[in-house]
């Protein structure tokens, strides 16, 4: 006992001193983290981990064929990982693929999302450089349903989907996606349900065991970003101890990443749709413009995991669990933001046109013949601040009870997250007459031109003014941030009876789900000036603010970006307090009332019961395997918000700045709805190495959580009232019958795998945001139209912009996966390799103006073509292993250019490595490389020569060290 309590003290020391170094890290650079991953696990548990709701099998017989097969795995390491999740999937009830932990060091991964994106139909759209939100046989991430230890995880991306990168691989035990559906699954997974577990102390084959990993990274790219550093480290700490006769169990976890932010970008901005003529009489679609930006600061990601598992007698365990992440992303971006060719604000001379008229290059340049004060484009210096501050906890307490046939499961738990991004959006301008009254834009000009899924080329003319201070002054200093909160409070509990001789069913099952759910918009804005100078008042009350050498410096491109024009890097906060401002973000229902609108909370309130029987008998002489069953789930959906009315019909509401509004009157709407989700799952067994599947299930997904806020703007127009917000409570929850066939072998001694299967999902709708409809009954939605005070009587309907359930479509395809180890003699056995591949096809289409012409765009989140690949050797001593991921293009609406734009993203191919060699049995070195050809991510409108954003990141070198105790 007394060397448990010294490891135990070992363990605590050593992730205090971790938190120690990340607090003088972050003396040393005052710069913070956001998405980025850990990449090893803590951990080589058998078990299912905690919440044994998302267990690979309910089935008796199963359950101990899993057992004897996990326990002849004799070798360690990436192999470990690997024989250990074709375990899991060769015995699983439903269709689906795992990853399991390895030894610290066995994984390659910088997070979890990492780690999934090596099955077969799951791919990640990388955010700054790292995977991020999962999307699953084609669907995005608002269409799978994700879980940590059984429960329902909430969200920091302000939508329905997961940010992987949130959650650090060292804390991960294991990760199943369930790609077929069963009753005692939460519903939410039309795309995939993802599991992911932590591990349960008292199935570790130790007493006690403690890994500490530390290593250093280096990111040479951060040299050409003003202000960055190129390096970084990470740190993990993991206990594990067994108690009081293996009874007790307690597992602590602590992981911490810390590495700059880094994107280098060249952008082409959206289209308007319209078609303009040009100072030659061509014709052709505009770009609003183009952006070059430098994306700088820090990341740091925090994560902590606590269990406590008590189990008295072989019929008892009480499990107690919490993890806690924090991920501060310091993120800020400076460069050149060319604006508004489109609207007559600039003359377009010398253009080059592509297919389909959309402007691909050419010279714009200031209307002259606009007044003086009319003038709306300009060569902007931007200086972005997107900082974000998100957390993630999840815990609760699980009780598991068996006794003979007898098996109940009860589980409560609180999740919840929050997201705070600040949202800075800062302009300078080149002006003439600086210290007068009455200041004028200078007239200007930019060259450009697009060069397709490369870097485009830019110029300026008099480029010495936008790197003179003294030609400058700041125009508009806007924050505008996003501030999202969203919680989980749940109960689950459930009954398995096993059936001693019936010649079909081994178990019947019974359960409930209760949860409420909360989701909260707060929107919050505070400005000075205008972009442009555009104010009309005179006097401007809020004048440009001129620039000195003391709160600027010059910067000019590097690498692969040189040549672009320079620009001053701008010390706003300088620049304001020099002029005694102070910027106070608050509610703002005066001249900027979507803050308001855009705020609100919606509630959700699931109320779920399944019955479940786990199949085993005989068909032709062979053993059948599986489960049938039922889920009925009924869902109240309400959102809280308010509604723009008439002056003076309102009820009186103040906002931040004291203002008193009379034109707004709070509404709640909202809507019930119940489904019911029969599913089947078969697995017919040939050989013990050969079995086929087949599936089907009818599955739900609610809609975005954020397209459902309540608020609504308003305005009126020849006697109409019409109504603005883009988003609906009353957006019907996404239903889709799936179909699932598969074949799997299995290599002998879980060496290996191969499995070829086809699916198709037929989807009843998807949703749609801000689609407008004319003349429209707004009675019908539970909106008050308001009097009309020179009638009397209310204002007729006008338009209507709003979410609403599109027409759905199908979406089916083919997914193929080749798993082997110890396939060669010798000095050789140690090699395997793993290949996935996944082909998915969908006819949705939706028509896009992005780029300029109307153009089809497919199913967001879809990537027709899906390929992973690995080789890794490990002899004991030595061990490597490489890996790469392909995508071909796919549509998504995470590009960001002032707003989220839906855009293509082309094919990529991302590879990564990582090396260990064992110094002795306690000590290893570790060697790895993240994203090793610096593969950029690349987007276009529709045609690839339309340029989207082009954005490199850098590759990113690891060294450190790995010592197990």
């Amino acid at each position: 006992m007394i060397l448990k309590r010294n490891l135990l003290v070992v363990a605590l020391a050593s992730a205090g001193l971790c938190m120690a170094l990340g607090a003088q890290a972050a003396d040393d650079n005052p710069q913070t983290t956001q998405p980025g991953t850990s990449q090893q696990t803590t951990t080589t548990s058998t078990g299912t981990g905690n919440g044994s709701s998302n267990q690979t099998t309910s089935n008796p017989k199963s359950q101990q064929e899993l057992a004897k097969s996990l326990s002849t795995v004799t070798v360690t390491g990436f192999s470990s990982s690997v024989e250990k999740s074709i375990d899991y999937q060769r015995y699983a009830d439903t269709i689906q693929n795992v990853v399991t932990a390895a030894d610290i060091g066995g994984l390659p991964d910088q997070s979890i999302a990492d780690a999934l994106t090596r099955l077969p139909g799951v791919a990640a759209e990388r955010i700054a450089g790292q995977d991020s939100q999962i999307n699953c046989r084609g669907l995005s991430g608002n269409f799978i349903e994700t879980t940590l230890d059984g429960r329902e995880q909430p969200s920091t991306s302000g939508s329905n989907y997961i940010q992987f990168d949130q959650y650090p691989s060292e804390l991960i035990n294991m990760a199943t996606v369930y790609k077929s559906s069963q009753a005692s699954l939460i519903e939410g997974g039309v795309g995939c349900s993802i599991a992911m577990q932590t591990a349960n102390p008292l199935d570790n084959k130790k007493d006690e065991t403690l890994n500490v990993d530390a290593r250093g990274s280096y990111n040479g790219q951060a040299h050409d970003i003003v202000g960055d550093g190129t390096n970084g480290y990470r740190v993990s700490v993991a206990y594990q101890g067994k108690f009081l006769d293996n009874t007790l169990g307690v597992g602590l976890g602590f992981a911490q990443l810390y590495q700059p932010h880094i994107a280098e970008q060249f952008v082409g901005e959206a289209s308007d749709g319209n078609l303009y003529t040009l100072a030659d009489g061509q014709k052709a679609y505009l770009p609003e413009g183009i952006q070059l930006q430098q994306d700088g600061g820090s990341e740091r990601r925090t994560g902590y995991l606590s269990t406590i598992v008590w189990k008295p007698t072989d019929h008892l365990q009480v499990t107690g669990d919490m993890y806690y992440s924090k991920f501060n992303n310091d993120y800020y971006g400076y460069g050149l933001r060319s604006q508004n060719f489109y609207g007559n604000n600039a003359i377009i001379t010398n253009p080059i046109i592509g297919a389909g008229g959309a402007l691909l290059g050419g010279t714009a340049s200031t209307n002259t013949a606009l007044p003086a004060g009319q003038v709306q484009f300009s060569n902007e210096t931007t200086a972005d601040n997107y900082s974000t501050n998100t957390g993630v906890f999840s815990g609760g307490l699980n009780l598991k009870w068996n006794s003979g046939p007898w098996h109940v499961e009860s589980d409560l738990s609180l999740s919840h997250a929050e997201s705070d991004e600040i949202n800075v959006d800062t302009t300078a301008d080149a002006y003439t007459g600086l210290g007068t009254s009455n200041p004028q834009l200078m007239n200007q000009s930019t060259t450009f031109a697009f060069n397709g899924l490369n870097i485009g080329s830019a110029s300026v003319s008099n480029p010495g003014v936008y790197t003179n201070p003294a030609d400058m002054a700041l125009s508009r200093y806007g924050v505008y941030p996003y501030i999202y909160h969203d919680r989980y409070k749940a109960f689950r509990t459930a009954v398995q009876y096993d059936l001693e001789d019936n010649p079909i069913f081994s178990d019947i099952q019974a359960g409930i789900y209760i949860n409420n759910h909360t989701f909260e918009a707060n929107r919050t804005v505070w400005v000075y000036g205008s972009e442009w100078n555009s104010y009309t008042p005179t006097p401007n009350p809020d004048p440009p603010l001129p620039l000195n050498s003391s709160d600027t410096k010059v910067v000019c491109w590097k690498g692969k970006f040189s040549g672009l024009p320079c620009f001053l890097q701008l010390n706003t906060a300088a620049i304001l307090a020099q002029y005694g401002i102070h910027p106070n973000p608050q509610l703002d229902l005066d001249n900027n009332s979507w803050s308001g609108i855009q705020s609100g909370t919606v509630n959700e309130k699931v109320r779920d019961a399944f019955v479940m029987a786990d199949i085993d008998t005989t068909w032709f002489g062979h053993e059948v395997t599986g489960n049938i069953g039922v889920r009925g789930t009924h869902t109240s959906q309400y959102s809280s918000g308010i509604q723009e009315v008439e002056p003076g019909q309102g009820v009186p509401m103040t906002d931040g700045f004291g203002y008193v509004a009379n034109d707004f009157i709070p509404i709640n709407v909202g809507m019930t709805y119940t489904k019911w989700l029969p599913s089947l799952n078969l697995i017919y067994h040939w050989t013990d190495s050969d079995q086929t599947r087949f599936s089907v299930s009818k599955v739900l997904s609610r809609p975005p959580i954020d397209s459902m806020l309540a608020g609504a703007g308003s305005y009126i127009t020849n006697g109409q009232y019409n109504v603005w917000g883009g988003t609906s409570p009353l957006l019907r929850p996404l239903t889709a019958m799936q179909y699932d066939l598969d074949y799997e072998h299995y290599f002998d001694d879980s060496t290996g795998l191969f499995t070829a299967g086809v699916f198709v999902k037929h989807i009843d709708t998807f949703v749609q945001t801000n689609v407008t409809y004319n003349n429209f009954n707004f009675a019908s939605v539970g909106i008050q139209v308001p009097i009309n005070p020179a009638t009397g009587v209310p204002y007729l309907n006008g338009s209507y912009t709003t979410a609403y359930n599109a027409p759905g479509s199908m979406v089916r395809g083919l997914e193929l996966s080749l798993q082997k180890t110890h396939f060669l003699p010798g000095i050789w056995s140690g090699l395997g390799f793993g290949a996935n591949y996944a082909l998915t096809q969908s006819p949705f289409g939706q028509t896009s103006t992005l780029g300029g012409p109307p153009q089809s765009q497919g199913l967001p989140g879809l990537s027709r073509n899906v390929a992973s690949a690995q080789v890794f050797y490990d002899n004991g001593t030595f061990s490597a292993n490489i890996t790469g991921n392909y995508r071909s293009k796919f549509v998504s609406d995470s590009q960001i250019a002032v707003t989220n734009q839906i855009v293509y993203f082309a094919p990529e191919t991302v590879w990564d490595m990582q090396s260990a060699y064992n110094l002795t049995k306690n000590v290893s070195l570790l060697f790895q490389i993240l994203n090793i050809t610096n593969q950029p991510t690349r987007t276009y409108f529709g045609n690839p020569s339309e340029t989207g954003t082009i954005q490199y990141f850098g590759r990113t070198f690891y060294a450190g060290f790995n010592l197990k105790i």
